[in-house]
């Protein structure tokens, strides 16, 4: 496996000849993470999406204690019901809560009676449970969770909140196939916040495909603002940002221009 490494400010960023190499190496890194907690629990925060898929791949060939983690889940639609093709629920419980068999997986419930106080559960059960490692992509608006640009604060007050969704990331969500067309796309989610991201211990960033490269060219290059939420990053102090050679295509242009 050919592999280049390289730093800017904060960020370890990894690029890899492929997406499913990307995927292993990220879970590999996981894995070496839980293990250092050994023998207490690991309390590891989900992203869902196309995007994942290698990173799974890559868990189910390593040897995890997985009943010794508790898994957590970064957003989900406002209104979606847990067996909605594109609900993040049901991401979350076929491809990692049935697979893997953790201890517990704790679900943020995106139809709940009452939304706010779903929000002020949750953020309640975070609390409780600081995550040690954070599995966080990138948007191809450059939104980490739905944190995208127009509502994304890095000093928010909140731990998870309901955010409206901007044209671009409803897009990017029927591009992938989750909807059958734009108007099915919820406008609304529920979200963990940027602060609550960033409480991360490690964050294991997992961002392949050329239609990310300019987020992540703007992550990595451009301001640290709220234009391109995912530049946050580069403050955090344990992240590692895992690419392959598409994705990572426009951030090695100007890097070595």
């Amino acid at each position: 496996m050919t592999v280049r490494e390289l730093k800017v400010e904060n960020i370890k960023v990894k690029i890899f000849p492929t997406k499913e190499e990307l995927g292993l190496a990220a879970a590999q890194h996981a894995a070496e993470v839980i293990a250092r907690l050994a023998p207490g629990r690991a309390n590891v925060l989900f992203a869902t999406g196309t995007s994942q898929f290698p990173l799974v791949e890559g868990l189910k060939k390593q040897n995890i204690d997985w009943q010794r983690v508790y898994g957590f889940h970064l957003d989900e639609y406002k209104g979606i019901s847990p067996d909605h093709p594109a609900s993040f629920r049901l991401w979350l419980r076929e491809r990692i809560d049935q697979q893997f068999k953790p201890g517990a997986f704790h679900y943020i419930q995106g139809d709940a009676p009452d939304v706010e106080a779903e929000c002020q559960r949750y953020a309640a059960l975070l609390k409780e449970n600081p995550i040690d490692v954070g599995f966080i992509g990138i948007g191809e608006n450059g939104h980490i969770a739905f944190n995208d640009p127009p509502v994304a604060d890095f000093q928010d007050k909140q731990a998870v909140k309901v955010v409206e969704l901007d044209e671009a990331c409803r897009k990017q969500q029927l591009g992938e196939g989750w909807f059958p067309t734009l108007d099915d796309v919820p406008r609304e989610a529920v979200t963990l916040t940027i602060p609550t991201i960033m409480s991360c211990k490690t964050i294991i960033s997992v961002v392949p495909e050329g239609r990310k490269a300019q987020a992540v060219r703007d992550a990595l290059l451009g301001p640290i603002e709220h234009a391109c939420p995912a530049s946050i990053l580069r403050t955090h102090p344990d992240v590692t940002l895992y690419l392959d050679q598409e994705s990572a295509s426009l951030f090695l242009r100007d890097f070595e221009a």
